[in-house]
């Protein structure tokens, strides 16, 4: 049975250390919820540590700097790691034979951070890449078919797809839209290989637990709004997990959230309206 909390001080009274969902949970990707800000100033406060985990295909400084564009207050938190960091650190170790290595980059409004610094070439079109670094969508911009003949190329000739971004929903201005996760899916669906790196998969929740100093994961709570994503990944890591029931679930019934339990194989241990004190 899923016990529901009143907010995030009945969860600090229960657990020392916390891994938190950014998108969703902490903001909509416009703004912050309201209290946010101020509950995690209060776990900072209470001498909770605090890990900002987030599936997002940006390194963890530009969206350390987004966080505090928001208004969110600098050192309220303890640490940051996105997929993106994770991928960004793996490559730099498997690329440093000198081989040139051309990548296809997908990612939003231009962005290159997630390949500064690496020994990639980086290519337009499939056809020319020997892998493709899947970091965001731009599912408010355009379908999957325009994605579907831009990765066509690339997925007939085996290039290795990596996800750093595995969410399937993405929050936009206008409302859900499929993310880059569905874009990886569509990939194996064209039958390329993919590489998954982020939340619900083991390594990223590795990496996290090692940054906090490996604690007792008896201690460890993570609070999320994706069953799949949060809830599924910090329960197969061995953590205790909270749902909060904004974000991508804002309009699910509880029927709805019941089957989406069922379908991932994952139940929260709490239940949260939201990430407020």
């Amino acid at each position: 049975m899923v016990l529901e909390l009143s907010g995030i001080r009945d969860l600090a009274n229960r657990f020392d250390v916390f891994i938190l969902d950014q998108f969703g949970v902490l903001h909509d990707g416009t703004a912050p919820y309201p209290g946010a800000v101020e509950a995690l100033v209060q776990l900072k406060q209470a001498g909770k540590p605090t890990l900002l985990l987030s599936n997002s295909g940006k390194r963890s400084a530009p969206n350390e700097a987004r966080l505090e564009k928001l208004g969110f207050i600098p050192g309220s938190w303890g640490h940051f790691l996105s997929s993106g960091e994770v991928a960004w650190q793996s490559l730099r170790g498997s690329l440093a034979d000198g081989k040139d290595v051309r990548c296809l980059l997908v990612a939003r409004d231009g962005d290159r951070s997630a390949v500064e610094g690496l020994p990639l070439t980086l290519v337009d079109n499939g056809s020319e890449a020997d892998i493709v670094l899947l970091a965001a969508s731009e599912g408010d911009r355009f379908d999957l078919d325009h994605y579907r003949r831009l990765l066509q190329p690339a997925a007939e000739r085996g290039a290795v797809c990596l996800c750093t971004n595995p969410d399937k929903i993405m929050l936009t201005s206008v409302g859900p839209r499929f993310g880059a996760g569905r874009i990886a899916e569509l990939y194996a669906e064209l039958g390329g290989p993919v590489t998954w790196i982020g939340k619900p998969f083991a390594e990223i929740y590795a990496a996290a637990l090692k940054m906090l100093g490996n604690p007792d994961r008896a201690r460890v709570v993570c609070v999320g709004d994706s069953i799949e994503h949060d809830i599924a990944g910090g329960q197969g890591a061995g953590l205790n997990t909270a749902l909060v029931m904004t974000g991508i679930l804002e309009i699910a019934t509880a029927a709805e959230r019941q089957q989406l339990y069922a379908e991932h194989g994952a139940t929260p241990d709490f239940l949260l309206r939201a990430f407020t004190w």
